[in-house]
């Protein structure tokens, strides 16, 4: 938005800062990092140099204690167990903590796969195998009952400079993928794992060690609970001794970062123990009463601001129990679309396996998108908002750009249990004057296309009033040429591999025809794509 100053994007796309939620401007560095092989590189490549007195604190929905940070699989030349490497560094000095969700039905007992938990358990168990370990592995069944802790953060202090990772990503072997995220399969089918999570340098770091030094305070202090282990085995989840405590987090200097304003955002439910069977409460310690739902308020306060579109990266975009309808987002995206942003919704056209049931998502708009958004706008209206499945694809990224100045990215999923705190959760945004939020459009509609970001695609990529038209023909600017983003050479640089975009709508009324047409050729290429590079491509099953 040229001639807009940083104070006025603040203003327009962030909720105030507060005490509990401040605002960092232009001196925090915000880098996104996009698909796991990129994010394990660089979480590596920070814990290789870590030494004595430095520290490692990693958290996440599961953390699966015999990955490899560089991707190899047991069996392989070099391949390095997690646990092995942790052990090492603190053998060596490091503070390691790791804190484990848990749950205390499905967490304990056998047969009840209920999400992670049970496999958490003996993640925790296999860590704790490591003498320099043991005491810095903990299970957090904390929470609301019917949710989980949902948050994935991962924060090194390493020789002196503090870097926090906060994203989607799990510490789990699946999630190392990448484009053109052809190197795993389901059986005999092609299946890839798109995520994302942001590197925060200067004082935001620090407020992410601090939510995680108050996640370990809070698990240390939970009651004693038991794991039941067949046939008659019971064990503590977490067995003393182990440390209690945790440093606040360093003196942080600012990294210099202009025209960026930046927020670290969290979802929590009121209650630390939140137990019906156990006939008791207890509140958290280090939050407000009533719980904190900051992620709500600011993906909430972008989508009143946005004026040209938002663009939304999701694994649902449908509710799921736990949530309530006064957090709900899908009457602010109807409100946008109806006073003329475009928006566009991006999410999976293969489900997490973890999910259970048909892998396979139907290619049509979810139905609390139809019921929420495009049947309460008008007709005319309706044109306004298109939602696109990508095959043979998890879309595990919580992800929102709007108007090329906002994006966000985080753990959160856009439904009313993630924005509730049903599910505690944390992510990260930022507003610039710059072109930081571009560049990352830029990057990502690339990546979805399927084509090269070459010197000759950039400027149409960069031009949003062109690129646009990617999601929709109808928005394509009247001058554009016929078939743009359709047809290779339209633009100018643009040289798709394969088709794996599928429009699945709303389509307009009374005359869709047109652009079912268009839709019917995507699918078709799309087909045509998967079958080209699974014939040329030798997959490795999912560790």
């Amino acid at each position: 938005m040229p001639g807009t100053t940083l104070d006025e994007l603040t203003r327009r796309y962030l909720v105030p800062g507060t005490a509990q939620s401040p605002t960092f401007t232009e001196d925090t560095e915000w880098v996104p990092v996009i698909d796991g092989i990129d994010y394990f590189a660089q979480v590596s490549a920070l814990l290789d140099r870590a030494g004595p007195g430095d520290s490692f604190f990693a958290t996440g929905l599961q953390i699966e204690s015999d990955m490899d940070l560089t991707g190899r699989a047991p069996g392989d030349e070099g391949y390095r167990p997690l646990t092995d490497l942790l052990a090492e560094k603190a053998s060596a000095g490091v503070d390691v903590r790791i804190l484990l969700t848990a749950a205390v039905f499905s967490g304990s007992v056998p047969g009840v796969k209920i999400g992670p938990f049970r496999a958490n358990v003996f993640a925790a168990l296999a860590f704790r195998e490591h003498a320099s370990l043991r005491g810095r592995v903990l299970l957090d069944w904390s929470g609301a009952g019917i949710g989980c802790h949902h948050q994935k953060m991962v924060v090194l202090h390493v020789g002196g400079e503090l870097t926090a990772f906060v994203g989607g990503l799990d510490l789990s072997a699946n999630r190392y993928d990448a484009e053109p995220h052809d190197r795993l399969s389901i059986g005999e089918e092609r299946w890839g794992w798109h995520d994302g999570a942001v590197r925060l340098r200067g004082p935001a770091a620090a407020r992410v060690w601090e939510v995680y030094r108050g996640r370990w305070l809070e698990a240390a202090s939970l009651p004693s609970r038991d794991v039941w282990f067949p046939p008659a085995r019971w064990e503590q989840m977490n067995p003393e001794p182990y440390l209690h405590d945790l440093p606040p987090a360093p003196d942080v200097p600012a990294y210099p970062s202009p025209g960026t304003s930046v927020q670290v955002l969290r979802s929590f439910r009121p209650w630390k123990i939140d137990q019906w069977f156990a006939l008791y409460r207890r509140h958290w310690t280090v939050m407000p009463k009533h719980g904190v739902r900051e992620v709500f308020h600011a993906l909430a306060a972008a989508i009143r601001g946005a004026q040209h579109y938002i663009y939304l990266e999701d694994q649902y975009f449908y509710e799921a129990p736990g949530g309530r309808r006064a957090f709900r987002l899908y009457g602010l995206l109807r409100d946008a679309a109806a006073r003329g942003v475009k928006v566009v919704l991006v999410c999976s056209g293969r489900k997490d396996p973890a999910d259970g049931g048909v892998n396979k998502f139907r290619r049509r708009v979810t139905g609390d998108i139809q019921r929420g958004v495009i049947d309460q706008l008008d007709p005319a209206d309706r044109g306004n908002v298109m939602m696109h499945r990508i095959e043979d694809l998890t879309v595990h990224t919580k992800l929102m750009l709007v108007d090329d100045v906002f994006a966000g990215v985080g753990s959160a999923n856009f439904f009313s249990r993630s924005m509730r705190g049903t599910d505690s959760e944390l992510s990260t945004v930022m507003v610039t004057t710059g072109d930081h939020v571009r560049e990352l459009r830029v990057r990502l509609w690339a990546e979805h296309l399927r084509t090269p970001l070459t010197d000759e695609l950039r400027p149409a990529l960069e031009d949003i009033d062109l690129a646009i038209g990617i999601w929709h023909p109808h928005w394509l600017p009247p001058d554009s040429p016929a078939g743009s983003w359709r047809r290779p050479g339209y633009p100018a640089g643009f040289a798709p591999a394969e088709r794996v975009l599928v429009p699945v709508g709303p389509w307009p009324e009374p005359s869709p025809r047109p652009l079912r047409r268009a839709a019917d050729g995507a699918k078709k290429g799309a087909k045509a794509g998967v079958r080209k590079i699974q014939a040329g491509t030798n997959r490795s099953k999912p560790q």
